[in-house]
C-alpha cells in the first residue's frame, strides 16, 4: 500500500504524484504480475489515473465506500457544496486535519479502540484547499477489466447505487466510514470475493 502523506507538501497538479506513489511502490511487484486496485473514500478519483499509468495488467479494481470518476471527462475532487463547507476551516491555504472536520459525535463512532483513534488521527495529513480544487483527468477505456464496489454504509450508498448502474459488482458490509479498521478480517474477505468473482 502505497504512502500518499506526501503529495501536499507541494503546489499542484497533486494527481500526478499519486500515480508517482503507486508506480514507484509497484516495483516490488514482478513486472508482468497481475494486480487488483483497491481505493478508499476520495482515493476512488485517482483510479482511473493510476490505471492508465502503471505497467501492470490490472484484474480488477474495486472501489471502498469511494468517490466515483466522473463516467467521461475531469472529475472534480469536491463539488461546490463541500467547498463551501471547507473554505472557511483553511489557515494560511491548508485545512485541518480529515477527523477535525467534523463533529466528535460524527468521528468517534468510526473507532473501537483509542490506540487505532490515535494512530489514525496522527497519520493524516494536513492538506492544502487547492487539493480539493482539482480536477483529475479520466483517461478514456481506464474501465475496460472488471470494476466493483463494497459500500459500508451512508452516504455512500447512492454512490453504490450508480455503481449498480455501470453494471459493477457491489457488496454490502455494513460499518461506518473508517469500516476496514474495526473489521479488517471481514473487508479482506470481501475484497477477495470482489476480486475474484468479478
Amino acid at each position: 500500500m502505497p504512502s500518499l502523506l506526501h503529495v501536499g507538501a507541494v503546489a499542484p497538479p497533486f494527481w500526478p504524484r499519486i500515480v508517482d506513489a503507486v508506480r514507484d511502490d509497484l516495483r516490488q511487484v514482478p513486472a508482468g504480475n497481475p494486480v487488483t486496485l483497491v481505493a478508499h473514500s476520495n482515493a476512488g478519483l485517482f483510479l482511473p489515473t493510476i490505471r492508465s499509468g502503471i505497467d501492470h495488467p490490472v484484474t480488477s479494481s474495486i472501489f471502498v465506500d469511494a468517490a466515483l470518476p466522473a463516467r467521461t471527462g475531469p472529475t472534480s475532487v469536491a463539488t461546490p457544496k463541500l467547498l463551501d463547507f471547507l473554505r472557511p476551516m483553511a489557515v494560511n491555504g491548508r485545512l485541518p486535519r480529515w477527523t477535525d472536520w467534523w463533529d466528535e459525535a460524527d468521528v468517534a463512532p468510526m473507532f473501537s479502540d483509542p490506540l487505532v483513534r490515535q494512530t489514525v488521527v496522527e497519520e493524516q495529513p494536513t492538506l492544502p484547499l487547492s487539493y480539493y480544487e482539482q480536477h483529475i483527468p479520466v483517461p478514456d477505456g481506464w474501465d475496460d477489466h472488471p470494476c466493483s464496489y463494497l459500500l459500508f454504509g451512508l452516504p455512500y450508498d447512492d454512490l453504490a447505487a450508480e455503481a449498480r448502474e455501470r453494471g459493477w459488482a457491489v457488496a454490502h458490509l455494513p460499518g461506518a466510514h473508517l469500516h476496514q479498521i474495526i473489521d479488517p478480517a471481514g473487508t479482506a474477505q470481501h475484497l477477495v470475493e470482489l476480486a475474484t468473482t468479478t
